[in-house]
């Protein structure tokens, strides 16, 4: 899962480079054409192939999702050259704690006092990075936050098709409907990629499939609850590269408000994770 965070700090790190060159809906959609074959190869080699693949009992929540997530991917991008991938990164590392606070009108999960102060907890980290009234909150720290919100919207979807859809359905629906999203998006914006740049765009597209097999690989060795503090380590490697390579600098307000969100990330974890342990437990039966 480490190696995973670095992949993904590192595909932001070339997708800030490539956004500041070329149309980010063109980037996107050649990642994702490369993406769409390892989704098509991986579903052949899953139980059923294409056509267990295609069975989905909520297909309209499935494009939804395939959708939504290109289009957030797009303004991350343009949010990383406009905003810095740290400050970006401070922001939507509050995605968890949006999905926390809606998983209970949206899902009927339920959440008690601890989350609700940690949620609260964490948009003031939100609040002291963004700065609201400094003139830092601008048009370029928006694209940040509707990037977030729609990723936690994603992920809710993620949950709520999860309870009908295997995994493997949810993948491939994600690539076919993603790829065409791209597609539409991207296809009016067509330039040719420069030669020293192609490199970078063929490295984008090796590191996606990679990291999204290691991700496969790393939920099949073990429970995504017990994986996602180390996800929280994709922030440090993307503060070393946004520091080295593109010479960002790191405010104090963003420091402060990043620890406060990645906190109250970790104690959301932490809670539900204690809540599934005790819900796994047998129940009691009468003292003997």
């Amino acid at each position: 899962m480490c190696v995973t965070a670095f992949i993904f700090a590192a595909q932001d790190a070339i997708s800030r480079h490539l956004g500041g060159n070329y149309p980010p809906a063109l980037v996107v959609m050649l990642r994702y054409w490369f993406f769409i074959l390892f989704v098509l190869v991986l579903v052949a080699r899953a139980p059923g192939g294409m056509g267990a693949a295609l069975r989905s009992r909520r297909p309209l929540t499935q494009i939804l999702r395939g959708v939504l997530l290109v289009v957030e991917i797009n303004v991350i991008i343009l949010a990383f050259v406009r905003l810095g991938l740290v400050n970006t990164h401070a922001i939507f590392a509050c995605a968890p704690l949006i999905v926390t606070a809606l998983s209970g009108p949206v899902l009927g999960e339920k959440v008690g006092w601890r989350r609700w102060c940690a949620i609260a907890a964490g948009f003031i980290g939100i609040v002291i990075v963004l700065r609201p009234g400094s003139g830092v909150f601008s048009a370029d720290a928006l694209l940040a936050v509707a990037s977030t919100l729609m990723f936690a919207t994603y992920l809710l979807a993620t949950r709520h098709v999860s309870r009908d859809d295997p995994a493997i359905v949810s993948f491939f629906w994600t690539g076919i409907c993603g790829v065409v999203t791209a597609t539409i998006l991207g296809v009016r914006n067509w330039q040719p990629i420069a030669g020293p740049d192609i490199p970078w765009m063929a490295l984008l597209c090796l590191s996606g499939a990679l990291s999204h097999y290691l991700l496969i690989r790393c939920y099949e060795m073990a429970e995504a609850s017990s994986l996602q503090p180390y996800s929280y380590t994709q922030l440090i490697w993307v503060i070393v590269l946004a520091v080295v390579i593109f010479g960002e600098t790191i405010s104090s307000n963003v420091i402060l408000g990043g620890l406060i969100v990645v906190g109250a990330g970790l104690f959301t974890w932490w809670r539900e994770h204690q809540l599934r342990r005790v819900s796994a437990l047998p129940p009691q039966g009468p003292a003997r």
